[in-house]
This record gives structure tokens, C-alpha cells and sequence, in this order.
């Protein structure tokens, strides 16, 4: 189970060390990819192959609808490696959706880790959020018709 929230800072070439603790959890494969409200959600591997890859997987060719969201999900998803500080890259398209420039907040949230921009968390709990991710929210939510 993934809790807690962790503040840290992104260098300027994009780096950033995952908190210890959730590390720890998350094991050495981890899947980055957009998540909602403009942050990116961290799955570990075991949850990504097998839970989401699997159900996802399973979701009909024919479903037009379904087809654009499981696209927008997995085209944007990556899995993060550690170079020899044990720093890890955040891809650039993943740090622009999520508006990330220095000050980050990871959050456990049961089977995943949400990475926001510093200012973005704050805004979302304070209930001032920001709706330039609704289209991408609307397709994720499709993906709920999959028990996902």
C-alpha cells in the first residue's frame, strides 16, 4: 500500500530521485504515464502488467470510443530508469502535461504514486482546479467501464 506525501525538486535537466519509501514499494520497474487532474501517475510493474496491461488489453478493437482512450493512455506512458546517482529521468512530454519546473510533490495513493507540480497540488486541494486537463480526464474516464 503506497501513503504519505513527499516534497522534492526536479533538476533542470529533468531529474529526480523517488523518496526512499516509496521506492521501496514501488520496485525496480516503474510505469510513468498521465494521469488525472494534471498530475502523472507511478505504477509498479506488477500492478502495470498485471492488472492494467491485462485488463486493457482485453478491451474490444471495435469500441471506437475505448480505442482513443487506451491510445491517449499507453502513448504516454514510459518506464522510468535510474542512472548511477539513482536519478531518474521524467520525460519531457510528462513533465509539460503535469506543468512540472522545479518543486514536485509525490503522493501515495493505494496501488500508485501521483506526481504533481508543487503548485498544481496545492491549487487541487484547495479545490482551485485547474481544467486544462478535462479532455484527457474524459477519456481516462472511459477507461472505467474496465474496472481500471
Amino acid at each position: 500500500m503506497l501513503f504519505g506525501e513527499y516534497n522534492q525538486q526536479i533538476d533542470e535537466k529533468g531529474r529526480v530521485r523517488i523518496p526512499a519509501k516509496l521506492k521501496a514499494q514501488l520496485c525496480e520497474e516503474v510505469t510513468i504515464t498521465k494521469g488525472t487532474n494534471g498530475c502523472l501517475f507511478m505504477f509498479p510493474s506488477k500492478i502495470w502488467h498485471e492488472t492494467l496491461a491485462t485488463r486493457l488489453s482485453a478491451c474490444p478493437i471495435s469500441d471506437l470510443a475505448i480505442q482513443r482512450s487506451l491510445r491517449a493512455f499507453f502513448s504516454s506512458a514510459s518506464i522510468l530508469e535510474e542512472d548511477n546517482q539513482g536519478r531518474c529521468l521524467m520525460p519531457r512530454n510528462l513533465r509539460d502535461f503535469a506543468n512540472i519546473k522545479k518543486d514536485i510533490v509525490f503522493i501515495g495513493v493505494g496501488n500508485r504514486v501521483e506526481l504533481w507540480a508543487r503548485e498544481n497540488y496545492d491549487a487541487y486541494m484547495s479545490g482551485k482546479v485547474q481544467n486544462s486537463t478535462m479532455d484527457y480526464d474524459k477519456l481516462f474516464a472511459e477507461l472505467g467501464k474496465y474496472n481500471v
